[in-house]
């Protein structure tokens, strides 16, 4: 019996995932227990939580693996630096002690944080996977194919920014990789940046943003010529080349040459909480829209390379439903598979697996029907006990149903009204989106309950989107999608 601890952490979306014998036990992301959105900080209470799920020892673990390859990282920051020298020469000695505890010393950290959740007295084995090959295998394995292309695409990981792979049975091959500064990851978060949204975490408000832009406007078509003639180059393969002109992450505390930008754009940079107007929308769309042909051609690119009709997905861009939607409507293979958490907390399931089925050679068991992922309910539930405990403490008003149908009769009434509800049930979903057991449910058919929800439930911006449920079977009445194709989505 293996069993394996997979961590990530120290960027952005810490996490930890355990498996036993190719199962995944129990995965989960920091932030559900610090209640700080993509908390970076190392792991401990998801670490803690899996251990206490699985009923495991640190000591009884076969291995720990760690989601990238910190030295790996560390000569990427090194030659970076050396490159663009003098540039960022003040940058780079403010870093450096940064780097050598989190790179060098990274081993040292583990243990010394792994030690504040147990006194252990044995060391399993503690192992690095590549950032793209976690990605990867966080992608395929759990997959109902037994052999499948794999496109990963985020921001950077060690060197890679994108990879195109083969899954078989328990295999990964690399064919080809994307390397550092040219990402598409990178690209996207520097517009995230420039309107006025989070490097890290507001990649999905840019997308949600998108759709206010006006397609027709020569405003926008302006910005898409800018944008290619300027800043990038887009190939055949979807490989792109960024004008590091125009960019400042490589060196530099910021994203993007802000003058530089405001002189193209003709607007500048959108100070965060301010007033979102037109021509961000308009920006945001032109990004968005070039965003999706540089997926399409990259997904071209890696049918054509394997000559597969099962395609994998993961990194962080994998999480743009929008451009995955497009993806799918093209029809480039028969079937795709998304890993739900595609970002950095899904390298640490990915890590896990890759050193069980990579590092370890044990045998890969498929279901062709369904995924291994348990419906991505793989963080921690609460008992009556617990909620009626914690109701107590707050003093708050509560009914306790002991009839669920009379529940969910009840629940359905209050919606048809107007109410808003929130339904908590289960174990925690893993990744960022909501699947039903920590969610909002509202009346999609209320002309202002997005409106509603997003100011006087979330506080947050007006244009953010929901996403509306429906059953299965009546997909096709609501959605221009194909339900058969989407039982691997």
């Amino acid at each position: 019996m293996k069993k394996i601890l997979g961590i990530s952490g120290l960027y952005h979306d810490s996490a930890a995932a355990l498996i036993k014998d190719g199962e995944i036990i129990a995965a989960a992301q920091e932030e559900r227990f610090t209640r700080k959105k993509y908390d970076p900080s190392f792991p401990i209470n998801a670490i803690k939580f899996c251990l206490e799920w699985s009923g495991f020892k640190i000591e009884e673990l076969d291995a720990i693996i760690f989601y990238d390859k910190p030295l790996l990282k560390f000569e990427r920051l090194l030659e970076t630096y050396y490159a663009f020298s003098p540039k960022g020469v003040k940058q780079f000695l403010h870093s450096i002690p940064v780097w050598i505890n989190e790179k060098i010393m990274l081993k040292k950290l583990i243990w010394k944080n792994l030690k504040k959740i147990e006194n252990f007295k044995k060391r399993p084995k503690l192992l690095f996977a590549e950032h793209h090959l976690s990605h990867a295998a966080s992608a395929f394995y759990p997959s109902p194919f037994e052999k499948a292309a794999i496109l990963t695409i985020d921001g950077v990981g060690e060197w890679a920014t994108a990879s195109i792979c083969i899954g078989q049975k328990n295999k990964i091959q690399l064919l080809k990789e994307m390397h550092f500064p040219h990402s598409v990851g990178l690209l996207y978060s520097a517009f995230t940046y420039y309107l006025g949204f989070k490097v890290n975490s507001g990649e999905y408000k840019l997308m949600g943003l998108s759709p206010y832009g006006n397609p027709f406007s020569k405003r926008t078509k302006s910005f898409i010529k800018k944008i290619k003639n300027e800043i990038l180059e887009i190939f055949d393969d979807g490989s792109i080349w960024l004008n590091q002109d125009y960019f400042n992450y490589a060196t530099g505390l910021r994203m993007v040459n802000e003058k530089k930008w405001e002189k193209l754009f003709g607007f500048p940079r959108r100070m965060p909480e301010s007033e979102i107007k037109q021509h961000h929308c308009d920006l945001a769309y032109a990004i968005q829209q070039i965003t999706e042909e540089i997926i399409i051609k990259m997904a071209i690119h890696t049918k054509e390379v394997t000559g597969l009709e099962n395609l994998c997905l993961a990194g962080g861009v994998a999480l743009n439903c929008v451009a995955n939607g497009k993806l799918l409507h093209k029809k480039i293979f028969k079937k795709i598979w998304i890993q739900p958490a595609a970002g950095d907390a899904g390298g640490a399931l990915g890590a896990a697996l890759a050193g069980y089925y990579i590092y370890f050679e044990k045998n890969r068991e498929i279901s062709p029907f369904m995924d291994n992922m348990k419906g991505s309910f793989l963080g921690p539930e609460y008992s009556w006990l617990d909620i009626e405990k914690t109701a107590k403490k707050f003093k708050a008003n509560y009914i306790k149903y002991d009839d669920f149908d009379k529940l969910c009769k009840d629940v359905a009434k209050l919606i048809n009204e107007g109410k808003v509800i929130g339904w908590f049930q289960g174990r925690m979903e893993w990744g960022p989106r909501a699947l039903g057991n920590r969610s909002i449910l509202a009346d999609a058919r209320n002309p202002e309950m997005q409106k509603k929800l997003n100011l006087k439930i979330k506080y947050r911006e007006s244009f953010r989107p929901f996403a509306p449920s429906v059953l299965f079977e009546d997909l096709e009445e609501y959605f221009d999608l194909n339900s058969r194709c989407l039982k691997y989505i």
